[in-house]
């Protein structure tokens, strides 16, 4: 038969597994406003576990058999609860937060998870989902509670996803950013309280205990505060200590084990032991020692909270910049064109907004979604986005982001990208990305931690029988001191939070980390490897040089030459001449215009004759003249001589100097490989230091030279992100600077997006404060349980002082990464 919550239950029966309750234990657990009767705390433990994880249906459609006995999950119960999460099967509601939703092969999600508090509760996860017909893909990052997935959507619905992680006791659904700070604060809420009550009782317990430490207490008074110790503990216990028994309850029930089972175990056997003393008036208690415990434990997972959120939040919040609302130019036929302005236009939830929409955004407000600019011109903000502090100047037909302010006029764009499309949503996904892979040494603190534990509580367990034929009143009190001064909490916290920290600290300074593993190898690169066009200058062509006759013919002036040269260039289309049709404003009226191709133009103008073009065109008429601009590669003439010369050329970042001279105090040594002509790359050298050049390659011969390079130590590539990307997906790590829709795209390890050199003296500066860090972290944890064990063993620290340690150990290890995200360039 089938029971459900309206039916009546026997008070003398456990509601969760219907064995008797024993006579004088009042357990309880509230059910849809209802108490229940447990039997036991184990009981108690789970039912309260199932309530918190919104698990319900477990109850609802439970199956109870002919003895009264509750039997296991059924398909009915699963079928109901899957009616919960059915609704993110919509197309529709799925554009919201799942990428590659239109007729993609694979599609991809992001997922919040609660209820995870370590890289066991990680594995559990994982491997449930692996399990999953039509899973491809499954990183689970216990630092952030996300989940990240790529399925096939013809085998597998994502309501059968999220339902396979209810199963094992997680709640999860589909992380949508603006729900981060609610969750956040929700969980911080819940800290709060807990730590509160296990605060208030650590006082009064340890008030009570320095007055148990006096020998000369009579036994009316010493039982006395037992029972006002047990008053106090009480609640921490059922309250306070509910996050640490419902993770060991998972793990156990998944046959696995995580940091919390020997944490669990010591205080259900602290108290338990208490509690039979109080009873029975035998015996030691330890009050003082549970509440003190489960406080600084609290406290330590409360400040991980933190550094989690401060992590994660800075990306986060980007989202907040997109609007709910825009203004949408609705279709008008011929009958409607001559309406008003105002009518033509309709707001709209930016979430129904479709490609070639044209939308409009007032001055002073974030532009909703990625698109091209319609409007003649406009400044966009896009510091947020990149770093760059200075408003971007916008002409018709360029890129806009969502997110970035419109900083004068009201300007019209037409929609490129929505919803996970967007430059926005790809910086976003891309760290949860970093956040979410685990380099060698985070895969080694977990599969340590995880051993770690089981020897936890194997030593422990041979403590207690040794010391049960040494001296068996103390084999409990040192078993419990060994099973928490060695818990390995400081152990797997070791890696995760540093490199939350890191990542964190790369996104501020404008660096987008896409393989986390890249810090790993960042400290051990000896070879810095750079392209030359678009990484060392700035990929466009500029005027660097100029140079006027200071004869000109007739009343001409240096403006009027420059005018001349800008309506000539108007009728060439070579990249040289895109910088020089901007030389000026107001166009001549020049006539015959010829262009010859490899050497430059001819045209007339007032009746003259001239040439505009290269040293060899202009020498046809002047064979014996040469250049006044040694550097100059288009010179104006006419049949008197030279009118001007100018020096065209990709130009220089402004930072590349810099960056060149503090990588030669590193002592990494630096690379140029470029397809471009030995001349222009060795001119581009030796402005900037740089001895070794490789000119003329190919892709092809990029690759082979960097391979040859790696054969001695590590190399970092970085590149342009689409002409290099065979190379930079050889390159021990690699950086781009990439931007817009290029971001999935490109191969690289990162992305630089201020378009900065010194980005990358901020990321080999994080990559090596990273190492070092999670080296302190390491040497802390193992030493720490390698001084505390044989003390333990041996008895020489009480569990109070043990409780103490291991809390202190964790809380060391979390503020010594909270450093990353706190220090400075050069730091």
């Amino acid at each position: 038969m089938s029971a459900t919550l309206t039916d009546t239950f026997d008070d003398s029966q456990c509601f969760h597994c219907h064995q008797p309750v024993p006579r004088g234990l009042d357990l309880q657990v509230e059910i849809e406003g209802l108490a229940r009767p447990m039997c036991c705390y184990g009981c108690q433990t789970v039912a309260q576990t199932i309530i918190d994880q919104g698990l319900i249906h477990f109850y609802k459609f439970r199956q109870i058999d002919s003895d009264g006995v509750p039997q296991a999950l059924v398909p009915d119960a699963l079928q109901a609860l899957n009616e919960q999460v059915k609704s993110y099967d919509d197309p529709d509601i799925q554009r919201e937060f799942v990428r590659g939703h239109d007729n993609a092969d694979l599609h991809e999600v992001t997922l919040a998870v609660e209820g995870m508090t370590c890289a066991a509760c990680a594995w559990l996860i994982e491997r449930q989902l692996l399990g999953l017909s039509g899973t491809k893909h499954v990183v689970v990052n216990a630092s952030t509670d996300r989940v990240n997935v790529k399925w096939d959507p013809k085998q597998l619905k994502l309501s059968n996803i999220l339902a396979a992680i209810h199963k094992v006791g997680y709640r999860a659904l589909p992380f949508q950013q603006a729900d981060l700070e609610q969750s956040f604060e929700k969980k911080r809420r819940s800290y709060i309280l807990r730590l509160g009550v296990a605060g208030l009782a650590s006082m009064q317990t340890m008030m009570v205990a320095f007055g148990l430490y006096y020998d000369d207490i009579d036994d009316m008074h010493r039982l006395y505060f037992w029972w006002v110790s047990l008053l106090f503990t009480a609640p921490v216990i059922v309250y306070s200590c509910q996050p640490f028994f419902a993770n060991a309850l998972r793990a156990l029930r998944a046959r696995t084990v995580n940091m919390d089972v020997p944490v669990s175990l010591a205080m259900i056997l602290a108290f338990v032991a208490s509690f039979y003393a109080t009873i029975f008036d035998t015996g030691e208690i330890y009050y003082e020692c549970v509440s003190m415990f489960a406080f600084l434990l609290l406290a330590g997972r409360y400040l991980e909270l933190l550094a989690k959120h401060r992590a994660v939040a800075n990306a986060a919040n980007l989202m907040k910049l997109i609007p709910a609302i825009a203004e949408r130019l609705e279709q008008h036929d011929d009958a409607q064109v001559g309406e008003a302005e105002g009518e033509r236009w309709k707001q709209v939830m930016v979430k129904y907004l479709q490609a070639n929409d044209i939308v409009r955004v007032k001055p002073g407000e974030p532009i909703p979604v990625d698109g091209r600019l319609l409007s003649e011109k406009a400044w966009a903000d896009e510091s947020l986005l990149t770093g760059e502090s200075r408003p971007v100047a916008k002409q018709r037909g360029d890129s806009l982001y969502a997110g970035a302010i419109n900083q004068q006029s009201p300007l019209q764009m037409s929609v490129t990208g929505t919803h996970q499309d967007t430059l926005l949503s790809s910086i976003v996904s891309l760290q949860d990305t970093a956040m979410e892979q685990k380099p060698r040494f985070a895969r080694l603190a977990d599969v340590v931690g995880r051993y770690f534990v089981i020897a936890t509580l194997l030593i422990s367990s041979l403590t207690f029988f040794s010391w049960m034929m040494l001296s068996p009143p103390d084999a409990f009190w040192i078993t419990l001191s060994v099973l928490v001064a060695t818990c390995p909490c400081a152990l797997a916290l070791a890696a995760p939070t540093a490199m939350s920290g890191a990542i964190n600290r790369l996104n501020r300074g404008g660096v987008l980390l896409k393989n986390a593993a890249m810090l790993e190898v960042l400290p051990r690169v000896k070879t810095l490897c750079l392209d030359k066009t678009g990484t060392l200058t700035q990929g466009r062509f500029s005027v660097i040089e100029s140079w006027f006759n200071a004869s000109l013919p007739g009343d001409m002036t240096q403006t009027d030459i420059m005018r001349l040269v800008s309506s000539i260039e108007q009728y060439s289309e070579h990249p040289l001449a895109r910088p020089l049709q901007q030389l000026a404003e107001g166009g001549l009226a020049v006539a015959h215009v010829a262009n010859q191709p490899g050497a430059g133009l001819t045209a007339m103008y007032d009746e003259q004759d001239y040439r505009l073009g290269s040293l060899s065109f202009i020498q046809e008429w002047h064979p014996q003249i040469e250049s006044p601009l040694p550097q100059a590669n288009v010179l104006l003439a006419d049949r008197s001589g030279i009118l001007a010369a100018f020096q065209v050329d990709d130009e220089i970042r402004n930072d590349a100097l810099a960056m060149v001279q503090w990588f030669k105090r590193q002592q990494v040594h630096l690379v140029m490989l470029t397809g471009d002509d030995q001349r222009r790359a060795d001119l581009l050298a030796q402005q900037l230091g740089i001895e070794e050049v490789h000119a003329g390659l190919k892709p092809a011969d990029k690759l082979a030279l960097v391979q040859q390079l790696q054969s001695s130590a590590p190399v970092m590539m970085v590149g342009d992100g689409i002409n290099d990307a065979p190379v930079l997906a050889q390159a021990d790590a690699s950086l781009t600077f990439a931007s817009g829709t290029d971001l999935a795209q490109a191969g690289s390890d990162g992305v630089i997006l201020n378009g900065r050199l010194n980005a990358l003296q901020n990321i080999f500066e994080v990559g090596r404060m990273t190492r070092q860090i999670i080296r302190q972290n390491f040497a802390w944890a193992l030493g720490y349980n390698a001084v505390v064990l044989p003390l333990a063993v041996t008895g020489h620290i009480g569990p109070l002082w043990a409780m103490i340690g291991m809390s202190i150990s964790s809380l060391i290890v979390v503020t010594n990464s909270l450093r990353l995200m706190r220090m400075k360039r050069g730091g």
